[in-house]
């Protein structure tokens, strides 16, 4: 039991990432007057919209589970080390804040007045989120260099997290005349979505080839 519910946390890392997207490129195309470039992902889930429904149940909410999973996964499997346990929790709260931003959707176009508390819960889950992948990301990176079979992944974790970052600043500092507010967002969301993706793949490659994955060797 124990190895079949591991390796459900894993593939749900790999699974994630692509539904993901999926939802992202249904919705979009579903409304011929949204635009990628300029609008927001949680635009797609706003209250009232043809899409809300699709985004906020197939989009925000079973990928934020999945998350979740996946950071259990990495608890069991790196279980003992203090760095990964801040790190798996970090994915955690991602998943957790993916799931409140699905719960909560934001107002038309994601600028209602802020005393309403569904856009004030969605704004604060999307904004947690966002930076606890990121932080996960860089941490995660920092921690894999203990392992021989795991450290090149080390680089690519610290870039995905810087890169999610830098695309994360450039959507705020856009967001007031809307110049590619959403290919930012897009950015930032697809690189920290790759590294989840890269991250699992890797982990179940070592399973399959018969290599503990939190072995040093």
């Amino acid at each position: 039991m124990y190895v079949s519910l591991n390796k459900v946390g894993n593939l749900c890392g790999m699974l994630a990432p692509p539904l993901w997207a999926s939802a992202i490129i249904f919705c979009g195309s579903s409304r011929p007057e949204y635009s990628h470039f300029a609008q927001y992902i949680s635009e797609l889930g706003e209250r009232g919209s043809t899409t809300e429904f699709i985004m906020r149940y197939a989009g925000f909410l079973p990928t934020g589970l999945m998350h979740m999973a996946f950071a259990a996964y990495l608890y069991v499997a790196f279980r003992g080390s203090r760095l990964a346990v801040i790190a798996a929790t970090l994915l955690a709260i991602n998943g957790l804040a993916r799931i409140g931003a699905g719960l909560f959707p934001c107002e038309p176009g994601c600028v209602g007045p802020n005393l309403l508390l569904s856009q004030q819960l969605h704004s604060l889950s999307a904004g947690i989120g966002f930076f606890a992948l990121i932080g996960a990301s860089v941490v995660w990176g920092i921690f894999l260099r203990r392992y021989r079979s795991l450290r090149g992944l080390s680089l690519f974790s610290i870039g995905c997290g810087a890169a999610g970052l830098v695309f994360l600043l450039l959507m705020v500092w856009s967001a007031e005349l809307r110049a590619g507010t959403g290919l930012y967002e897009r950015l930032s969301s697809g690189v920290l979505s790759l590294w989840v993706l890269v991250f699992a793949a890797r982990l179940w490659r070592l399973d399959a080839d018969g290599i503990p994955v939190a072995s040093a060797g």
